[in-house]
């Protein structure tokens, strides 16, 4: 049986976790619905936030998002699910001072 690597095995994780912060229900559901355990899923999440770089991700937009989406210009998803909304007149020093920020 071949192994996948582990850089697919972290998108795969990232992406999960960004679908849990999504589904609004506990973790702890939403790892037994997956099929995961609560210990993985933690650890995964505490793996990506220490050494996850910012990556975009497929936002979803369903229709309960849209209207909190329509705020913001543009919606950044980092790779541990967190969001960054960014509104049309953000001043663009502040913004490459954030993103530095993120990269680091």
């Amino acid at each position: 049986m071949e192994q996948e690597p582990a850089s697919s095995k972290a998108e795969q994780w990232a992406e999960r976790i960004a679908a849990q912060q999504r589904s609004g229900i506990s973790v702890k559901q939403f790892c037994k619905e997956q099929g995961v355990t609560e210990y993985s899923f933690y650890a995964w999440r505490k793996r990506l936030r220490q050494t996850g770089p910012v990556r975009f991700a497929l936002v979803d937009r369903s229709p309960r998002r849209q209207e909190q989406a329509a705020e913001a210009a543009l919606e950044l998803v980092l790779a541990t699910g967190e969001r960054l909304r960014i509104s049309a007149g953000v001043d663009v020093d502040t913004l490459r001072l954030v993103l530095g920020i993120l990269r680091a």
